[in-house]
């Protein structure tokens, strides 16, 4: 089955409804070609430094280097983008709220064979979530063409809706190929993996994915953006990557304070968080 494709005009609601069909979907030419080039610009001396992964599963000819809301100001423009925000709304729009998960540049470097295919939300301890929950809603922009030849990601289309556990090999995969600037969405549950990079070149993706906030990040944002970065980021970023409840009564700060009050002491609300929506929830789920 191939992967479908939209339009940058798509908009939250038909993207989270193939990702809820076929577990993914690319959108093509969401930014310029040159929104990337910033990203990538701005997160290269990190990746010089760093070395490729210390096993397959993460690349050993792979770089990931994170951080992107304290290291790169044009990352934050990709974080915040609004069919990104729009999707993962709507897709996860079963929970009080969704928070920021990881953002990463991935570099598959040359003769790197194909990462094996697995499901995204096995990073809770492969926690048996009920078919069709979503926990999450994952980006990978293209920093390069992204070609069957060069590591372009490749997904089991459909596989959202099948078993977990299940071993899937590079065979039973599509290529998401799309140009620079496009991305893939994809939810916790399809089963994917990186491509093998049979080309001369390196594959930059980076991949930004966003959870249901009663879950823990898999970045830790406390610790990657700090204090005195964080303080002069936008309420509505603070909030994303975690200064915020994650639900009725989850996260608040010492005597209720909205965790918000730590960087923006006139920002917050004392108190739990909105007892009307958190009443109807649970009528809603005792029918």
């Amino acid at each position: 089955m191939a992967i479908e494709h939209l339009p940058s005009s798509a908009t939250g609601e038909e993207v989270a409804a193939l990702i809820r069909r076929d577990g993914c979907v690319v959108v093509d030419r969401l930014v310029e070609p040159d929104a990337v080039d910033r990203v990538l610009g701005e997160m290269r001396p990190y990746l010089e430094r760093i070395r490729p992964g210390p096993d397959e599963f993460s690349g050993l000819q792979t770089k990931r280097a994170g951080g992107l809301v304290a290291r790169s100001p044009a990352g934050r423009e990709l974080v915040t983008h609004p069919l990104s925000l729009a999707t993962a709304g709507d897709l996860l729009g079963h929970v009080a709220n969704f928070q920021l998960h990881l953002t990463q540049v991935i570099a598959i470097g040359p003769d790197s064979p194909s990462q094996p295919i697995h499901r995204d939300q096995w990073a809770f301890d492969f926690f048996p979530f009920p078919s069709g929950y979503e926990v999450q809603c994952n980006t990978i922009w293209a920093g390069t063409d992204f070609t069957e030849e060069n590591g372009a990601t490749r997904v089991v289309v459909g596989s959202n809706a099948a078993e977990d556990g299940l071993g899937f090999t590079e065979a039973d995969t599509e290529p998401a190929e799309m140009e620079k600037g496009s991305a893939l969405f994809y939810n916790g549950a399809v089963y994917h993996g990186g491509g093998a990079n049979r080309s001369d070149e390196v594959r930059y993706g980076i991949n930004i994915t966003y959870n249901v906030a009663w879950l823990r990040q898999e970045e830790n944002q406390y610790l990657t953006v700090p204090p005195e970065v964080a303080r002069d980021l936008p309420e509505d970023l603070l909030r994303l990557i975690g200064y915020d409840r994650g639900a009725y009564a989850l996260g608040y700060v010492d005597d209720l304070r909205d965790p918000i009050e730590v960087l923006r002491p006139d920002a917050g609300a004392t108190g739990f968080g909105d007892t009307e929506h958190m009443q109807q929830r649970a009528a809603d789920q005792l029918g």
